[in-house]
């Protein structure tokens, strides 16, 4: 434990963050599994896989807004996410 006083808050600071980013986070992943299960079930057309689709960017998007992660990793993961929808549609 830390014994300067500013450290001290610094570390409660630092873990009331860590938790509001570990829900952000993790709403990430949910979006991106959601995306990603109603392509494959419906169909990358269907107006229902291109909400989700549309969700999960624009979460993306707010989550490097905030600097939860960064801007190159959101753009990694929009594009990832957008070329594995369009492969399922191929099929």
């Amino acid at each position: 434990m830390a014994n300067i006083k500013s450290q001290k808050k610094r570390i409660k600071t630092n873990a009331k963050a860590a938790e509001r980013n570990k829900s952000v986070r993790s709403e990430l992943k949910t979006r991106v599994k959601t995306a990603t299960a109603t392509a494959s079930s419906a169909g990358a057309s269907a107006p229902e896989s291109v909400e989700s689709l549309n969700m999960a960017i624009k979460r993306l998007d707010q989550a490097a807004a905030k600097g939860i992660i960064h801007q190159n990793q959101a753009a990694n993961r929009k594009s990832g996410l957008t070329k594995r929808i369009n492969a399922l549609s191929a099929k």
